[in-house]
């Protein structure tokens, strides 16, 4: 991979050259996993995930940059897309990498599938876990949504799933939930410390008297709902029994109506978007959904571009990504950026690793240093959500 990557920076805008101590640095990936594999917290007690949202990947090197910098124009293209996703692999060396929608960009795209290989390509090349759920723009090529997501779920390393195998009607493509266990050779090692729920928001309404961005439907809430109760009853009880549901996440595309309850005193990072938060023109009642079954402690959705910011709302915290992709609309010197999540488990008594203790996150933005920004602790145990200094 190595040579490749050099290369390939070599193709692309100095802009996202990478230094050369990055190039030289030793790195190793976590081992191919299939399908069937289940995610684990390593041996340090930590589980990464770093979300990629909105890469809008068409055609590679013909592919033009939107919104940059005049210096960047006229060697700036798709294949900036890949350099970053690249340059986050080796600095962030993920557990798990998770794109939340807009993968590509079907209008501009000439082959949809050729553009989902090249988009996918780094994560698959790391030998690193990933999954992806859909975005408004991912079936607008020659494949349709049902088809992009059968692509993507035979792809290689990838854990995606078109639909959850024991639901029969359910609507949308790319609802399913992944399990975390603990480390190994500890008492959590075959119990789901943290969960992680997928889910479809859709493209658009289809209903034709209401205009606008599509919701996560009724039928996506009961199965998240019933998930949920399974999940909490495992938990709850033998082995190691615990008082009440493990931690989760959730990543979808759709921002939530309820992300435009925040001003900039009650968030942490930017809102910059000319329209403020672009959701579904109704309210299907997923967040109160998320606030009844108590085990989501964060979301993280894309679309806005131009906004990156998580605040907190009973309880549960709304994050967006922050545009990652350089075909898709940005702000001219506003670096393109990368959300990293981090769960750390508890040291028990014993100086053996519990269940988890924070969640915790930070930006990286493609930037010469890949520099971090807006630290935060999303949950703890203890407390709720705060900031912390960047190191």
């Amino acid at each position: 991979m190595g040579l490749d990557f050099i290369v390939l920076v070599l193709m692309v805008s100095s802009f996202c050259s990478v230094p050369l101590s990055v190039l030289a640095a030793k790195h190793s990936y976590p081992p191919q996993q299939q399908q069937n594999q289940k995610l684990r917290f390593g041996p340090n007690g930590e589980f990464k995930i770093l979300q990629v949202a909105d890469m809008h990947y068409a055609d590679g090197k013909t592919t033009p940059c939107l919104d940059v910098l005049p210096s960047q124009n006229f060697s700036c293209s798709d294949l900036n897309t890949t350099a970053f996703i690249h340059r986050m692999i080796l600095a962030e060396k993920p557990n798990l990498i998770v794109f939340t929608g807009d993968n590509i960009f079907g209008f501009d795209s000439s082959d949809s599938a050729k553009s989902l290989d090249a988009a996918f390509a780094p994560a698959i090349a790391s030998n690193i876990p990933w999954v992806a759920v859909l975005g408004n723009h991912d079936q607008e090529g020659s494949l349709s949504r049902e088809g992009v997501m059968k692509h993507i779920v035979g792809m290689k390393n990838t854990l995606s799933k078109l639909n959850p195998p024991e639901v029969h009607i359910i609507d949308g493509f790319g609802n399913y939930n992944l399990e975390v266990e603990g480390v190994k050779g500890t008492a959590f090692e075959n119990k789901s410390v943290l969960n992680l729920y997928f889910l479809d928001s859709g493209d658009y309404s289809k209903v034709p008297l209401i205009p606008g961005y599509d919701w996560i439907k009724p039928s996506q809430q009961l199965w998240f709902e019933r998930t949920s109760a399974k999940l909490k009853k495992a938990y709850i009880n033998a082995p190691v029994p615990q008082k009440e549901a493990a931690p989760g996440l959730a990543y979808f595309h759709i921002p939530l109506p309820e992300y435009a309850s925040f001003d900039s005193s009650n968030f942490t990072g930017v809102e910059q978007e000319p329209n403020g938060i672009s959701s579904a023109s109704v309210n299907s009642g997923f967040f109160t959904t998320l606030v009844g079954a108590g085990d989501v402690k964060a979301v993280f959705t894309g679309h806005d571009h131009i906004n990156d910011f998580c605040g907190k709302l009973t309880g549960i915290q709304l994050c967006y990504g922050g545009g990652f992709g350089y075909h898709a609309y940005g702000k001219a010197g506003w670096s393109r950026r990368a959300r990293v999540v981090v769960a750390s488990l508890e040291k028990t008594g014993k100086g053996t690793w519990g269940d988890v203790n924070t969640i915790k996150t930070w930006k990286r933005l493609d930037d010469p240093h890949l520099t971090g920004i807006d630290g935060q602790v999303l949950w703890s145990k203890s407390f709720g959500g705060m900031i912390f200094c960047n190191t």
